[in-house]
């Protein structure tokens, strides 16, 4: 029995939906049973708990072979950290109470620092709470930047008629599509040979900067000029707040920002083949990408 957090959210459903087509068996936890209800229709038993909820974890976890754990996003919130922090107790808490044997948990590259990531010091003390469950055996996987993040260009390109961004035009980043973070977890769960507290960097199929990015979306929208801005922070976290972004969390994703382009967050290990991924940037957009930017047009 497996046990997958945050299985209505991008990499949860798909390491549910692996684990399922292989034939396994699948406890999924979530706030809303109405969310996981295609997953029900694959056999998955479905487990209502809030993460911060610790006794409703340890019941989720008890009884299973492993898990995969995450701190879910919440752009609304006003106090991310927080919410972090309390979320991370109660995943460290219910694994050190269930007795659960073996988990993966969804990190970050950047988690090696301590300070000044934004979001990702919450993953930096999540890897520390777990490092202090000695008879747990935990993979952090420790992913590049969600190609996901950015489909809010979406509306910027339509607006601006360019992609723009917080991030330096010449900086390389290690993209990754999030079904290419889920396939990978499936795999750590099903195979169970790590042991111990181990790292492992996820870095997507290669490395892009935002010019090459815009460049592969325009030529998939049929803009093929369209180039990139780097956008002064105060405008970038304006267009966060107008999107519906906290304030806070607009304050954190620019903190990430500057440690990107500072170099202070950044991949450790060089690329191989077991921590590169198949999804490039290119099926990227024309699967995910173009399709929402042609229905915002439509629209």
């Amino acid at each position: 029995m497996f046990v997958v957090l945050g299985a209505s959210g991008h990499t949860g459903r798909v390491v549910a939906k692996n684990l399922l087509e292989h034939g396994q068996k699948v406890r999924v936890v979530g706030r809303n049973a109405e969310r996981l209800r295609d997953l029900a229709d694959l056999n998955a038993e479905i487990f209502i708990a809030d993460v911060s909820d610790a006794p409703g974890l340890t019941k989720a976890f008890r009884g299973a072979d492993a898990a995969y754990v995450l701190v879910p996003p919440n752009p609304t919130s006003t106090d991310y950290r927080a919410f972090q922090e309390r979320t991370s107790d109660a995943i460290a808490t219910a694994i050190q109470n269930s007795g659960i044997k073996r988990v993966v948990a969804l990190s970050s590259f950047g988690a090696d620092k301590a300070s000044g990531t934004g979001p990702v010091v919450g993953l930096h003390n999540l890897e520390q709470k777990l490092n202090q469950i000695d008879d747990t055996n935990v993979l952090y996987l420790r992913a590049g930047y969600f190609m996901e993040n950015t489909l809010p260009q979406v509306a910027v390109v339509r607006m601006m008629g360019s992609v723009a961004g917080p991030v330096r035009p010449d900086l390389k980043l290690p993209m990754i599509a999030t079904q290419d973070i889920g396939a990978a977890v499936a795999k750590a769960l099903v195979d169970g040979d790590f042991r111990g507290k181990q790292t492992k960097e996820l870095q997507g199929e290669r490395d892009l900067n935002y010019v090459e990015a815009a460049a592969i979306i325009g030529k998939a929208i049929d803009k093929s000029s369209l180039g990139y801005v780097q956008a002064p922070d105060d405008q970038f976290r304006a267009a966060l707040t107008q999107m519906g972004m906290s304030a806070n969390m607009a304050t954190l994703i620019l903190e990430m920002a500057g440690a990107l382009n500072s170099g202070h967050m950044r991949a450790l290990e060089g690329r191989t083949g077991s921590n590169s991924t198949p999804t490039s940037f290119e099926t990227f957009v024309e699967e995910e990408f173009a399709p929402a930017y042609r229905e915002q047009v439509a629209a």
